[in-house]
């Protein structure tokens, strides 16, 4: 093994207790460019299968988690009807780390502060693995897609579309 020793993130070290296979794939961080579009070019991967976790809060349920893939935008419409919701916004970028435990770059859906609702764009399906956020920036897990479903207790629902 002549890889450095990747530390586990809190998300990773959730995933061994629940017996759930993933990987972790450290990548080079840019501070100028946290798009999921430069990690997926890091990793070599589509950017189809590098999802983003982005943070919503809604007007009637409160806060609630989208995963939608890197070249994708929330559509806040569909997000909103999807969570119960009339009128949900992405969360102030100040509010992320209080609500969340994780910064900007390394949010993952899996360990948050607290779980929270966590809606999964439609396109998740057709991959045979995906990558999330590890929780820091620079690490990436590879999960298969049912399994962060199961995980998170995720709904999967059309709630994006292409930027």
């Amino acid at each position: 093994m002549a890889h450095a020793k990747i530390d586990k993130t809190n998300a990773a070290r959730l995933l061994d207790r629940a017996k759930i296979a993933y990987e972790l794939v450290p990548y080079q961080v840019d501070e100028e460019h946290l798009a999921a579009t430069h990690v997926a070019e890091q990793l070599g991967e589509a950017i189809e299968s590098v999802f983003k976790t982005l943070v919503l809060k809604g007007d009637r349920t409160g806060y609630f988690v989208c995963v939608v893939p890197g070249d994708h935008e929330v559509d806040l419409k569909a997000a909103a009807r999807v969570s119960g919701n009339k009128k949900v916004d992405l969360i102030p970028m100040k509010e992320l780390l209080p609500v969340t435990g994780y910064i900007r770059g390394g949010c993952s859906p899996i360990g948050m502060k607290k779980p929270f609702p966590t809606y999964i764009h439609q396109s998740v399906l057709d991959e045979p693995h995906i990558y999330v956020s590890a929780g820091v920036r620079g690490l990436q897990l590879r999960i298969a897609p049912a399994d962060l479903i199961a995980y998170v207790h995720a709904t999967v629902a059309d709630i994006s579309h292409k930027a």
